[in-house]
């Protein structure tokens, strides 16, 4: 073994330096060490488009320094990826044959795009998942041979990616099989603002299509070939279907794996001292129950700050993660998204209000006792009393008028 640390981190992003700053603040002295396969070290992953549009340079994205990440006394390895964990003997072995023995590991490895096989062709030059600051790298050198660029699957990020391009002038072309855009966030009618708001941005949507072919010729790609038998014109594609952990490393480690790495409510696994967070982690849905894993970079850092809480031996139960809670920008108009908000053929009350510049869904059990879900269209307030009357599963018999009248605030919640 070439050394041992009292904490290792497997994964420099935000779960992975969440923990670390945990660690740190209630262990002041014991050795801490991260362990990143990115060449770049921790950065705000979200804010990686802005790199693509020129708004930001990658130092301005850096996560030590920047708010509660002060990155003290913590050691990062870049370029360091996890190959094998021998959870017996406790210790990583890396891609370059080092080792490195912990007290106690925390998995925090995240997840990376899924490319999805049907599609030809998406090993092609110009063809890019923006996930990393390596890949927007990429994709800011190809902007410069790049008049129209098409963005396949109608997510959060790849909406991101398009406003970095549309930036930078190139015409671009939004192709989702789903009816709307953010599909897994709300129901296509409570898109309604948001499709307008895209298409005064000059986004163009081509919604009911998939890609089935990526053509290219020598200098990349030239063309996008859709399941209708037409073709797109483009000298970029950029792919949001979707992520899969990172977990391959854990193989013969006898860490629990199901869908993710499986973690209890203090995110612990099954294996002696250790521990998982963020986007790789099968954690909880606090209304329903049921497992489930979510690509948040705010769920990430609240867990990975409650797993360094437990490493550090402060029993913290991690309060579980929305299915969907989601709270941005998208061109012009703000939106939130909690809870259960998908309500086709489900029995449930729904309230819902729509003006010219905003548009509300409420969504309460079936006896109309507690509130499930929400989304809010350009009029996001009282957005996180929503949440917590959601998380905690309140009673809002005696305030549910004020809900759907959307005038609630929190004195109708004190005590009588």
């Amino acid at each position: 073994m070439d050394s041992a640390e009292a904490y290792v981190i497997v994964g420099g992003s935000a779960a992975g330096m969440a923990a670390a700053q945990a660690i740190r603040e209630r262990d002041p002295a014991a050795g801490i060490t991260v362990l990143s396969e990115e060449a770049d070290a921790p950065y705000f992953r979200p804010l990686i488009p802005y790199l693509v549009s020129g708004r930001k340079q990658a130092r301005e994205m850096t996560l030590a320094g920047s708010g509660p990440y002060t990155g003290r006394d913590i050691q990062v390895w870049t370029e360091a990826r996890v190959t094998a964990v021998d959870c017996k003997g406790q210790r990583v072995t890396l891609a370059d044959g080092r080792q490195l023995g912990y007290g106690k590991v925390l998995f925090a490895t995240g997840s990376r795009p899924f490319l999805p096989p049907e599609i030809k062709g998406t090993d092609t030059e110009g063809v890019f998942a923006l996930r990393t600051l390596a890949d927007a790298r990429r994709m800011a050198r190809r902007v410069e041979a790049t008049r129209r660029a098409v963005m396949l699957g109608g997510g959060l990020l790849n909406l991101k990616a398009a406003f970095a391009l549309l930036e930078r002038g190139i015409r671009v072309t939004l192709v989702v099989f789903s009816p709307e855009v953010l599909s897994q966030l709300m129901d296509p009618e409570d898109a309604l603002l948001i499709r307008r708001a895209l298409d005064r941005a000059g986004l163009e949507i081509r919604t009911g299509a998939a890609a089935r072919t990526i053509l290219g010729d020598g200098s990349g790609v030239r063309a996008v070939g859709l399941d209708d038998g037409t073709e797109i014109e483009c000298q970029m594609v950029c792919i949001g279907k979707g992520v899969r952990p990172n977990m391959e490393f854990l193989a013969g480690s006898g860490v629990r794996i199901g869908g993710g790495i499986v973690a209890d409510r203090f995110t612990a696994c099954n294996q002696p001292n250790t521990f998982a967070a963020g986007d790789v982690a099968v954690t909880y849905e606090p209304v329903s129950g049921r497992p489930i894993m979510t690509a948040l970079w705010t769920n990430a850092v609240e867990m990975g700050r409650c797993a360094g809480l437990n490493m550090a031996g402060v029993p913290t139960a991690y309060t579980g993660t929305f299915g969907i809670l989601n709270a941005t920008q998208v061109a012009d108009m703000p939106f939130v998204s909690m809870g259960t908000v998908h309500t086709g053929g489900l029995d449930f009350q729904i309230y819902r209000h729509a003006s010219a510049n905003a548009y509300r869904k409420l969504v309460f059990d079936p006896e109309g006792r507690r509130l499930m879900g929400a989304v809010l269209v350009g009029d996001i307030a009282n957005a996180g009393i929503y949440r917590y009357l959601i998380r905690e599963k309140r009673d809002i018999s005696a305030v549910k008028r004020q809900i759907v009248n959307h005038q609630l605030h929190y004195g109708h919640l004190l005590p009588n």
